[in-house]
């Protein structure tokens, strides 16, 4: 297996052979204005420039994991760039409609038990935030990838801490665990995602499991740095299980 972090909460993951690529955002930097109502108004995105050149990150994919349309995770860039024979698979049925209508023909709605070519992946819930803010942010999933030659890898989307990851970690015992953890947050509603205390908490349900933290710095409204999550890592204890990647690192397992 190997992950390699592109920018956000966009991955390119070769697993079991195959090359997916997770949540594409891949638009020039700058391209789209603020999210409003939260930090950094003065800044457009993304914040960042793609790590690669987006033809070399494209280049060999066999499937798109699409967790949810907001457009941080599936942009006009991606509508446009991603290939439309590619398999798509994505949370529901309002999203399959929404990218049959892009024009992408291979639209597959994710299960407890879908299969790509050998590869089991697997639909878990999650929570983009608590409270009011979810009557706004909508409706999120996760992935599960098995396969029987590899770690079990959970991608746990969009999502705060909350019972259905813990569910998901329980049931699926994964070896390696992609978390949204830039704790990014408009001026009101709280977290969006996970904070550095989820990101404990994930540690502690799944004390031998490998923690990949993106989806920071990426976006006007992050809230959580790459730097105070590494030091609050290392205070806890927890640092040795936890990698946060720069754009276009890349982990071998």
């Amino acid at each position: 297996m190997k992950i390699q972090h592109i920018r956000n909460a966009t991955s390119r993951i070769q697993y079991a052979g195959k090359q997916f690529l997770v949540d594409p955002f891949l638009g020039d930097q700058a391209s789209y204005p603020p999210f409003p109502n939260s930090a950094r108004q003065d800044r457009q995105n993304p914040l960042e420039e793609l790590p690669v050149p987006v033809q070399q990150l494209l280049e060999g994919i066999d499937a798109v994991i699409i967790t949810h349309l907001h457009l941080d995770h599936y942009d006009e860039a991606a509508k446009q760039l991603l290939p439309k024979q590619l398999p798509v698979f994505c949370q529901n049925e309002e999203d399959v409609q929404v990218l049959r209508n892009d024009g992408f023909t291979q639209v597959t709605i994710l299960a407890e038990d879908t299969s790509f070519e050998g590869v089991r992946l697997i639909k878990t819930q999650g929570q983009h935030g608590r409270g009011d803010i979810l009557n706004m942010t909508g409706l999120v999933c996760g992935v599960v990838f098995q396969h029987e030659d590899e770690q079990t890898l959970y991608v746990a989307g969009d999502t705060v801490w909350y019972e259905g990851v813990q569910q998901a970690i329980e049931d699926h015992q994964p070896g390696i665990i992609i978390l949204n953890a830039g704790d990014n947050q408009f001026n009101e509603g709280g977290s969006l995602v996970m904070g550095k205390e989820d990101v404990k908490k994930t540690h502690e349900a799944a004390p031998q499991a490998t923690l990949i933290a993106v989806h920071m710095e990426a976006v006007n409204h992050w809230v959580l740095s790459r730097e105070e999550l590494k030091n609050f890592a290392a205070e806890q204890g927890f640092s040795a299980k936890l990698h946060v990647p720069f754009d276009g690192e890349a982990f071998n397992f």
